[in-house]
Protein backbone atom coordinates (compact mmCIF):
# COMPACT_ATOMS: atom_id res chain seq x y z
CA UNK A 1 0.00 0.00 0.00
CA UNK A 2 2.83 2.41 0.84
CA UNK A 3 4.42 1.94 -2.60
CA UNK A 4 1.15 2.84 -4.32
CA UNK A 5 0.82 6.04 -2.28
CA UNK A 6 4.42 7.03 -3.08
CA UNK A 7 3.90 6.32 -6.79
CA UNK A 8 0.74 8.46 -6.88
CA UNK A 9 2.52 11.28 -5.02
CA UNK A 10 5.48 11.09 -7.41
CA UNK A 11 3.20 11.27 -10.46
CA UNK A 12 1.30 14.16 -8.93
CA UNK A 13 4.56 16.04 -8.21
CA UNK A 14 5.83 15.46 -11.75
CA UNK A 15 2.54 16.77 -13.14
CA UNK A 16 2.54 19.85 -10.92
CA UNK A 17 6.20 20.65 -11.65
CA UNK A 18 5.70 20.15 -15.39
CA UNK A 19 2.67 22.42 -15.34
CA UNK A 20 4.51 25.05 -13.33
CA UNK A 21 7.45 25.05 -15.75
CA UNK A 22 5.08 25.31 -18.71
CA UNK A 23 3.13 28.20 -17.20
CA UNK A 24 6.25 30.07 -16.12
CA UNK A 25 7.96 29.60 -19.48
CA UNK A 26 4.91 30.76 -21.41
CA UNK A 27 4.41 33.76 -19.13
CA UNK A 28 8.04 34.91 -19.06
CA UNK A 29 10.08 33.82 -22.06
CA UNK A 30 7.96 34.72 -25.15
CA UNK A 31 7.34 38.33 -24.03
CA UNK A 32 11.05 38.86 -23.34
CA UNK A 33 12.35 37.03 -26.42
CA UNK A 34 9.91 37.58 -29.34
CA UNK A 35 11.36 34.68 -31.36
CA UNK A 36 10.72 32.14 -28.56
CA UNK A 37 7.61 30.02 -28.87
CA UNK A 38 5.29 28.87 -26.14
CA UNK A 39 5.80 25.28 -25.00
CA UNK A 40 3.44 22.48 -24.07
CA UNK A 41 3.40 20.18 -21.08
CA UNK A 42 5.71 17.49 -22.54
CA UNK A 43 8.34 20.01 -23.61
CA UNK A 44 8.17 21.54 -20.15
CA UNK A 45 8.84 18.11 -18.63
CA UNK A 46 11.75 17.68 -21.03
CA UNK A 47 13.11 21.06 -19.98
CA UNK A 48 12.76 20.05 -16.34
CA UNK A 49 14.72 16.83 -16.94
CA UNK A 50 17.37 18.73 -18.90
CA UNK A 51 17.81 21.19 -16.04
CA UNK A 52 18.09 18.27 -13.63
CA UNK A 53 20.85 16.72 -15.74
CA UNK A 54 22.76 19.98 -16.25
CA UNK A 55 22.43 21.53 -12.81
CA UNK A 56 21.82 18.53 -10.54
CA UNK A 57 18.80 19.78 -8.63
CA UNK A 58 16.17 17.80 -6.69
CA UNK A 59 18.76 16.45 -4.24
CA UNK A 60 16.35 14.72 -1.90
CA UNK A 61 18.05 12.32 0.52
CA UNK A 62 21.41 12.15 -1.25
CA UNK A 63 23.29 14.67 0.85
CA UNK A 64 22.66 18.29 0.07
CA UNK A 65 23.19 21.13 2.50
CA UNK A 66 22.63 19.14 5.70
CA UNK A 67 25.27 16.58 4.75
CA UNK A 68 27.81 19.31 3.92
CA UNK A 69 27.07 21.08 7.18
CA UNK A 70 27.57 17.83 9.13
CA UNK A 71 30.92 17.15 7.44
CA UNK A 72 32.10 20.71 8.09
CA UNK A 73 31.17 20.36 11.77
CA UNK A 74 33.13 17.09 11.99
CA UNK A 75 36.18 18.73 10.44
CA UNK A 76 35.91 21.69 12.81
CA UNK A 77 35.69 19.41 15.86
CA UNK A 78 38.75 17.47 14.66
CA UNK A 79 40.88 20.66 14.49
CA UNK A 80 43.25 21.69 17.23
CA UNK A 81 42.70 25.14 18.80
CA UNK A 82 45.67 26.47 16.81
CA UNK A 83 44.20 25.20 13.53
CA UNK A 84 40.85 26.75 14.39
CA UNK A 85 42.44 30.13 15.10
CA UNK A 86 44.42 30.00 11.85
CA UNK A 87 41.25 29.07 9.92
CA UNK A 88 39.26 31.90 11.53
CA UNK A 89 41.98 34.44 10.84
CA UNK A 90 41.94 33.50 7.14
CA UNK A 91 38.16 33.95 6.98
CA UNK A 92 38.38 37.32 8.75
CA UNK A 93 40.93 38.45 6.20
CA UNK A 94 38.25 38.02 3.49
CA UNK A 95 35.54 39.72 5.55
CA UNK A 96 33.68 36.52 6.56
CA UNK A 97 32.95 36.79 10.25
CA UNK A 98 30.37 34.04 10.88
CA UNK A 99 27.93 34.26 13.73
CA UNK A 100 28.89 35.05 17.27
CA UNK A 101 28.90 31.92 19.43
CA UNK A 102 27.74 33.87 22.52
CA UNK A 103 24.49 34.93 20.85
CA UNK A 104 23.13 31.40 20.71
Amino acid sequence: MGFLVKAVCALLCVGVLGGAVMLLWNAVVPPIFPGAAEIGFWRALGLLVLCRILFGGFRGRHGGWHEKKRRMRERWEAMTPEERERFQSRWRMFGCRGRDRDEG
